[in-house]
């Protein structure tokens, strides 16, 4: 049931109007900028599910009643741009949704981003991380990278086709900058 839309115009009509957004996609892939950026352009709430309602300082992963529960609060509110992907959170996070940007960059580019992430806050924890949680990259992390297309992406697609939303998908760094060009000519 899910909309998906093609023409970044349509998508930037929709997003002049939009007051809750998702941000998904692959980690490196630049959904947590893109998020930011929308959420500074439009004047509403950034929320990194990472630090809201995944991780304890140290890394430690909150307990998943307890994310939930956060993430079925923060839902209920009016206005909010939300950067994460888990999709065992669809069924709190989408129906609530105006719009879903689904940032589906080549691994490379999102390899590429997860190294130039960890290059510049290595040692620190990135603003939209738990404090205590400092950047870290493995080769587990590489490999969930390397083969999201092929085993996260289609139960993203599933679970998304379950509700009534639009879905942008940005595969290219020149789309991203067409749709923030648009974005940053509207009045």
């Amino acid at each position: 049931m899910a909309t998906y839309l093609s023409n970044i115009g349509e998508t930037s009509r929709i997003l002049s109007r939009a007051r809750r957004v998702l941000v998904i996609g692959c980690s490196g892939s630049g959904k947590t900028t893109l998020a930011r950026w929308l959420s500074a352009r439009y004047d509403l709430p950034f929320v990194s599910m990472d630090q809201a309602f995944f991780w304890l300082p140290g890394w430690i992963s909150r307990p998943r009643e307890e994310q939930r529960a956060l993430i079925a609060e923060k839902t209920v509110e009016p206005e909010w741009i939300m950067d994460g992907t888990n999709p065992s959170s669809f069924d709190l996070r989408v129906p609530r949704a105006d719009l879903v940007i689904w940032v589906r960059m080549p691994r490379h580019l999102c390899l590429w981003g997860v190294m130039r992430r960890w290059m510049k806050w290595r040692g620190q924890a990135r603003p939209e991380m738990t404090e205590g949680c400092p950047e870290r990259v493995s080769w587990e992390f590489f490999r969930y990278i390397w083969t999201f297309e092929r085993r996260f992406a289609p139960k993203i697609a599933s679970e998304l086709r379950r509700y009534p939303v639009p879905v942008l998908e940005i595969t290219s760094r020149a789309q991203m900058r067409r749709l923030l060009d648009l974005l940053a000519q509207q009045p």
